[in-house]
């Protein structure tokens, strides 16, 4: 297992808050996401966030009992936590309309990943939960006028001369600024991919996605994986407004 890895789940049962903000931040909107499809519209905008952050309060008194040597992914185990929550949420509701009180469901001793189901669905936005965490950190890292270059000429997908003429530049310090931001994104990319990995399978998904090959490939594959997970932001974002809309 990669060092990364074996170091951040140690971070987490160190209850160090700044691994679990990370663990928040990349995981919960596909975790809010995920229960919202299972919701099926039974279920409000803040019950969703509530039942987000619950999942990761279980998680942490269970992170103990899970095992990256299992080759099980941690993705899946988190999905299986959430499957948890929200089935004891839907219990406690079933209960309150029979009157009776609120029927107690705890974990147990059992492995909480061994009966649910994990579809592509949801494995492709957890990478691209991963993608999009190397994004913001080569981003933070990042010269402020480098990385928007980068933005522009590859997620806005503008040409180089137009580039250059908005920001006053030459074409080739914008070729350079390129490079340089596509480098420190290969490289944030291994390292988150390798800190939340913890089967070959999920180490193999770089290349799988085209993020492994040429630079033209990769400026492909990340534009769209960017794009992609901007959708479901203003998606969620929309359905929160509406949410809280009088």
């Amino acid at each position: 297992m990669h060092q990364l890895t074996t170091t951040f789940v140690r971070r987490l049962r160190d209850r160090d808050e700044g691994a679990w903000f990370e663990l928040w931040q990349v995981f919960g909107p596909v975790l809010r996401a995920q229960l919202s499809r299972w919701g099926g519209g039974r279920i409000g905008v803040e019950t969703i966030r509530d039942l987000s952050q619950e999942t990761l309060a279980t998680l942490s008194k269970s992170i103990d009992r899970f095992d990256p040597d299992r080759g099980v992914r941690f993705s899946t185990w988190l999905l299986a936590i959430a499957k948890h929550v929200l089935g004891d949420e839907l219990d406690r509701r079933g209960a309150i309309k029979r009157g009776s009180g609120r029927r107690a469901v705890t974990l147990g001793d059992r492995d909480p990943a061994a009966d649910v189901h994990v579809d592509s669905a949801y494995e492709r936005s957890i990478f691209e939960a991963k993608v999009h965490a190397a994004i913001r950190r080569t981003e933070s890292e990042s010269v402020f006028v480098a990385f928007q270059v980068y933005r522009l000429r590859i997620f806005e997908g503008q040409t180089g001369r137009r580039v250059a003429e908005q920001l006053g530049l030459s074409e080739a310090t914008i070729t350079r600024h390129v490079q340089s931001v596509r480098k420190s994104l290969r490289e944030a990319l291994e390292s988150v991919v390798a800190q939340w990995s913890f089967t070959p399978e999920e180490h193999a998904e770089i290349s799988q996605a085209g993020l492994g090959g040429d630079d033209r490939l990769f400026d492909e594959a990340i534009a769209e994986i960017y794009h992609a997970h901007e959708a479901r932001r203003r998606a969620e974002d929309a359905q929160t407004r509406s949410a809280g809309a009088p």
